[in-house]
């Protein structure tokens, strides 16, 4: 599987950004796809999760109600939207895929494969 994230930038306290995650190489349907963060000096933290299949979604509570994880499947794409956002959600984006089991899905050792990494800045 091979990920592609891209749509960070520099954006004002309060503002969005919508983040996409667009996969190849494998069918997705039992897959959970994850948004992770990095800031620097910080250890890598979870964002948000959706199972392809059932589009059944899980937030950390620092995002919930202000970002969305959603999927597409005719595009094989994730996407995140950020709303209201924070200083503190300033990082590095990553979005990663693991094949479907049980369990939350909230820990980065879960994932098998990795994108890139998208930068977001929010500035004060």
């Amino acid at each position: 599987v091979q990920l592609q994230a891209s749509g960070g930038g520099l954006v004002q306290t309060g503002g969005s950004l919508r983040l996409s995650c667009a996969a190849s190489g494998r069918t997705l349907s039992s897959y959970v796809m994850g948004w992770f963060r990095q800031a620097p000096g910080k250890e890598r933290e979870f964002v948000t999760r959706i199972t392809w299949r059932g589009g059944s979604t899980y937030y950390a509570d620092s995002v919930k109600g202000r970002f969305t994880i959603s999927r597409d499947n005719a595009k094989n794409t994730v996407y995140l939207q950020m709303n209201s956002l924070k200083p503190e959600d300033t990082a590095v984006y990553y979005c990663a895929a693991a094949p479907w089991g049980m369990g939350l899905f909230s820990d980065a050792i879960e994932y098998a494969y990795w994108g890139q990494g998208t930068q977001v800045t929010v500035s004060s």
